[in-house]
C-alpha cells in the first residue's frame, strides 16, 4: 500500500493536520477531523452517525479501520482506530457549525460556482508547484481533446470571421465559407468531405439510415429541429 503524509495548515493558521494518503485517498481520524473543523470529537461522531442514518454515505465505502499504538499514561496500547475518507470529511464539512466549517463551505461554494459557470475548476498553485502529479497528463489530454473538438474549432473560426465589418451570418458568402471550412476539416481527418462521409456511412437497413448523435445514440424527435422534420 502506497502511504504518504501531507501537512495541511488551516486558513487561520491555528491548526496543522497530517493528511494520510493511501493509494491516492485521504484519511483522517475523528480527532483529526475535529481539529480540522475546530469542533469537538463528540460533535464529529454525531455528524458521522447522522450521515450513515440518512444513507448519505455507507460505512463500508468511507471507513478504514487500522491498528494504532496509543500512549495511555506510561503504557503503550494497541487500539483499532477508524479513519474516514475524503467523502466523509466533505460531508461533515457541510454539516458542522463552526467558523472553520463556514470557511470550508465558502471555499467549496466558490469552487462549485466556478465549475458551474466556467465548466472547470483548477488549483493553479498546486499544478505550478507539484506539476499536478499523475493527473497532469490527464489534464493535458483532456485539454487537447477539447481543443480538437469541432465545435470549439468552429467557435474560434466564427469569432475571427465575425470581426469583418460586412459580416452577415445569413449571407451566401458566409454559408459557403463555413461549408468549405467544414469540408477541409473533414478531409484533413478522414480524407472525405462531409457529403462523402454521409454517403459512405448511410445504411437503409438501419433506423434513421444509421444516423446517430455525437454520443453514438439514436436521435429522437426531441433532438430534431422543426425545419429538419419538414424536410423528412
Amino acid at each position: 500500500m502506497n502511504n504518504e503524509i501531507i501537512i495541511y495548515n488551516t486558513e487561520d493558521g491555528k491548526a496543522q493536520i497530517s493528511l494520510r494518503l493511501e493509494n491516492g485517498m485521504v484519511w483522517l481520524s475523528q480527532s483529526e477531523i475535529a481539529e480540522l473543523f475546530d469542533t469537538t470529537k463528540q460533535n464529529i461522531s454525531k455528524h458521522i452517525k447522522a450521515i450513515f442514518e440518512d444513507s448519505e454515505l455507507s460505512e463500508m465505502s468511507t471507513v478504514n479501520y487500522q491498528l494504532t499504538v496509543q500512549k495511555e499514561g506510561k503504557r503503550e496500547v494497541k487500539r483499532q482506530v477508524a479513519y474516514y475518507n475524503l467523502d466523509m470529511i466533505l460531508a461533515i464539512g457541510y454539516r458542522v457549525r463552526s467558523p472553520r466549517g463556514m470557511q470550508f463551505r465558502n471555499y467549496a461554494t466558490t469552487i462549485l460556482k466556478e465549475y458551474l459557470v466556467k465548466g472547470f475548476a483548477m488549483d493553479d498553485e498546486k499544478l505550478k508547484n507539484l506539476g499536478g502529479g499523475n493527473y497532469f497528463k490527464e489534464l493535458l489530454d483532456r485539454i487537447r481533446d477539447i481543443r480538437s473538438s469541432e465545435k470549439v474549432f468552429y467557435r474560434q473560426i466564427l469569432d475571427l470571421f465575425s470581426t469583418s465589418i460586412d459580416y452577415n451570418p445569413k449571407s451566401e458568402e458566409a454559408k459557403h465559407f463555413f461549408a468549405t471550412v467544414q469540408n477541409k476539416m473533414h478531409f484533413a481527418i478522414h480524407s472525405h468531405t462531409a457529403s462523402e462521409l454521409i454517403y459512405n456511412r448511410v445504411d437503409s437497413e438501419k433506423s434513421f439510415m444509421g444516423l446517430s448523435t455525437f454520443k453514438g445514440e439514436l436521435p429522437t424527435l426531441l433532438l430534431m429541429k422543426p425545419r429538419s422534420l419538414k424536410i423528412i
